[in-house]
Order: structure tokens, then sequence, then C-alpha cells
């Protein structure tokens, strides 16, 4: 089989796609270790916990949603409970599932670092686009990760 290379416009875009996500996870990283001293997998975990029922989720859910291995999971989480920020408890319905809970000092670490955040959020990506664009955006980036998701083990 022969490889279809990437014409020069399919190139521009992957090319934007990939500098852009790098750029905006550079500074997104550099906001939430001087507002949090967190990580933005660590960030993302808390926000996750914090939009979950009764702010717990079982971890294998929560691999699935943060898009990492369990093992990638277990050490975030291993970390955030040595900061005091998650805990594990057993889970109730499965004697093998464990979960992860957000604690009182996780959610006030959250609202420290989610100031900062949706700053930088804004103005290095939202406000960038008009309304159309970013419908246009979550529209192709959400087709994409559907894609994925069925596709693989995302």
């Amino acid at each position: 089989m022969t490889e279809r290379w990437l014409d020069e416009v399919e190139m521009r875009a992957w090319v934007a796609f990939l500098d852009t996500s790098n750029l905006l996870l550079q500074r997104i990283n550099q906001q939430l270790r001087e507002d949090g001293g967190l990580t933005q997998p660590q960030y993302e975990l808390l926000t996750r916990l914090a939009e979950a029922p009764d702010q717990r989720m079982r971890m294998a859910e929560l691999a699935l949603a943060l898009v990492t291995s369990r093992s990638g999971l277990t050490y975030q989480v291993s970390q955030l409970e040595k900061a005091g920020l998650v805990r594990r408890e057993a889970c109730a319905s499965d004697d093998r599932g464990i979960l992860a809970v957000l604690t009182a000092d996780g959610q006030q670490a959250l609202l420290k670092a989610a100031p900062g955040h949706l700053r930088v959020v804004r103005e290095n990506l939202i406000d960038q686009l008009d309304r159309d664009q970013l419908v246009t955006l979550a529209d192709t980036l959400g087709r994409a990760r559907a894609h994925l998701r069925s596709t693989g083990n995302g």
C-alpha cells in the first residue's frame, strides 16, 4: 500500500494543531504550577472528580475519562493523595473497585487554580476565535475524538 502523504493544506492544519496544543499546554502547566502547585493532568483529574456525582469516580472510569493508562492514573492519584487532595475508598457495590474521592483540600486547590486556568485558556484560545470558529472547532475536534474513541482504547 502506498502512503498518502499530507498535502500542503493538510500539513498546515496538522502543524498548526500540534504547535497550538503544545504551546497552550505549556502555558497551562506554567500557570497551574505557579498558582496551585499542580500539573495539568492533576488539575484535570481534580476537575473530573469535582464534576462527578458525590465528587467520586471509579478509578477505571476516571482513567477512561482522562485518556490515560491505569498505571498513569494510579501515579497521579498517589501524588494527589500524598498532598491530601484526593483519597481512595473501596467501592461499596464491587469488592474489586476503588473510588477516587475529591477531598475538601482538593476542592480548595481547584478553586485556587481555576481563575488563572480560565484566564490562560480564554486569552490564548477562546478569545482568539469568534463564535462561528468556536463552533467549527468544537464540531471538528468532537468528530475526531469520537472516531478515536470508537476505534481505540480511549
